[in-house]
């Protein structure tokens, strides 16, 4: 990989810092417990604390800290070209719902930010969807029609501020852009003020679906609440085979310096050359910070290096004067009929709520499902409830999942067949890392600048899927749900909630051809 410039490492991480929170080490019983504090984990917290809830917040790492940290953070109601599709999906009520859902968050982060004088750098933009193919006005045309017809402020245009010409887009007023870290830190603040408990380093690995329901940690401590909400990005409990009706991505993210006077001033996204999403955030005198995303891919899967620096090349050719500051990747969940799954988790639950499945729009999502879990556990009433209820399932959603499922099973049958990415220990190269078959089994193995290999298990925790080498981020990837996991093993990123197994490696490291040690279930 050609070096970039820049810092590895989220912006908002850099300069959103907080307090530490402590682990947990002993039993804890509340009325509500929430399993991960991203956005929609610290949303659904507060508003419940906020709604006279005892509440326990618990955050397998840092606060803010997992995909929220490494969000774009756009905040807004225009979600790409989805609302020409969800007229035709749900019909004009339903895309009304989903356009009223998300604008009145928008609203809201306005709202409270003002009302508990948080400085989060918001500010209100438009938001674009924009074409530069000819071919896709007409597509763009129909989108503006029906986000108008759905409620919101849209137009199509055909001029931004963006400095290069484009064929057409869509613009929706009133949409906002912030720093997410400094306003869900200070979320956090007030909720402790409010008598909320927040626990980080506090993995849970088990749920007991009881009255009450029961939670234990990685530690082995017990949380016993009436209601538990999962808000892990991706649920990490699969009784509801949720797994089967998302698909996660990934998306790699520069930051740039660019003066300020040639600030396109809005939020931008399309669809073509595998997304470009741009948006920019204050950054000094003189200057603003230039954020551009895209290169979206399935995670464990295309060389991630390439992709950045293909990014990086977009990023110099359409804003010359930009200079890289930062880098970092996101990644999302993406249901089946692209609207998340917001309610009571499967069709037996009666305590236990889940919010998942955002698309790439975490922080309206985030925020709409903090408002929408606090109301169903407290008794309220929002309308557009069964509009992202989980329990739905739909003809429309057939094919998509089909699609998912079929991607999954070929990762999970197809790279058992393939051969591994090395034949030896031997031949991984210092910094990288590769699968090699060692003594019958599949083992996962980076070699460090040093020369020492560090060796793991190389099937997912999850469901057994083998995982993949993230060259640019340095983990080990699975295909098949997501998971992440660092050169160690230990766990990145759900659903898995294991880390990969040490291996030992032999000396001198042999390979053959036999997989008997590998159990049925994808276990070794």
């Amino acid at each position: 990989m050609t070096h970039l410039p820049g810092t590895y490492e989220s912006y908002w991480m850099e300069t959103g810092t907080g307090p530490e929170h402590p682990s947990l080490t002993s039993g804890l019983e509340v009325d509500v417990a929430v399993v991960g504090a991203g956005v929609a984990g610290i949303c659904t917290a507060w508003e419940l604390a906020r709604a006279g809830r005892s509440v326990a917040l618990l955050e397998g790492d840092r606060v803010a800290a997992g995909v929220t940290g490494y969000t774009t953070a756009k905040l807004s109601a225009q979600h790409g070209l989805l609302y020409a599709q969800l007229r035709k999906s749900l019909g004009v009520a339903g895309a009304r719902q989903y356009a009223r859902s998300q604008q009145e968050a928008v609203e809201h982060v306005d709202r409270v930010a003002s009302e508990l004088g948080i400085d989060c750098e918001l500010e209100r933009v438009p938001g674009y969807t924009y074409a530069e193919s000819r071919e896709a006005v007409e597509t763009l045309r129909a989108e503006a029609d029906a986000a108008r017809e759905a409620g919101l402020a849209a137009s199509f245009v055909s001029e931004t501020g963006l400095p290069f010409p484009v064929a057409g887009a869509v613009r929706v007023d009133d949409q906002a852009q912030f720093h997410p870290r400094k306003f869900l830190l200070a979320l956090v603040a007030d909720l402790v003020e409010r008598g909320g408990i927040v626990h980080e380093r506090t993995r849970i690995v088990s749920l007991d679906e009881g009255e009450p329901c029961r939670l234990t940690t990685e530690g082995g401590r017990e949380i016993v609440a009436g209601d538990v909400v999962v808000a892990t990005h991706y649920p990490v409990f699969d009784r509801a085979l949720m797994f089967a009706r998302l698909e996660p991505h990934r998306e790699l993210v520069i930051a740039a310096a660019l003066p300020a006077d040639e600030d396109p001033r809005g939020m931008y996204l399309t669809q073509e050359q595998n997304t470009r999403s741009v948006r920019t955030a204050p950054y000094g005198e003189g200057d603003r910070l230039l954020i551009v995303t895209g290169e979206k891919f399935r995670p464990g899967v295309g060389e991630v290096s390439e992709r950045y620096e293909q990014l990086a090349a977009w990023t110099a050719e359409r804003f010359p004067s930009a200079r890289i500051t930062h880098r970092w990747a996101a990644q999302d969940n993406t249901t089946t009929d692209r609207v998340p799954f917001v309610g009571l988790f499967h069709p037996g639950s009666r305590h236990v709520y889940v919010a998942t499945g955002f698309g790439g729009w975490g922080m309206s999502n985030g925020v709409m499902s903090g408002r929408l879990l606090s109301a169903l556990i407290t008794g309220g009433a929002l309308p557009w409830a069964s509009l992202y209820d989980p329990r739905r399932l739909h003809a429309r959603e057939a094919p998509s999942l089909l699609k998912a499922q079929g991607s999954v099973l070929k990762h999970f049958v197809g790279d058992r067949l393939r051969p591994s990415h090395a034949d030896a220990v031997d031949e991984i190269a210092p910094g990288t890392g590769a699968l090699v078959r060692v003594g019958g089994r599949h083992c996962a193995v980076f070699r460090d600048e040093k020369g020492a290999t560090h060796a793991v298990s190389g099937r997912c925790t999850h469901l057994g899927c083998l995982v993949l080498f993230n060259d640019a981020e340095r983990a080990w990837e699975c295909p098949c749900h997501g998971s992440r996991f660092a050169v160690d093993g230990s766990v990145l990123q759900g659903p898995a909630v294991r880390p990969l197994e040490p291996r030992p490696l032999p000396e001198p490291a042999h390979t053959d051809g036999a997989d008997e040690s590998e159990g049925p279930d994808g276990t070794d």
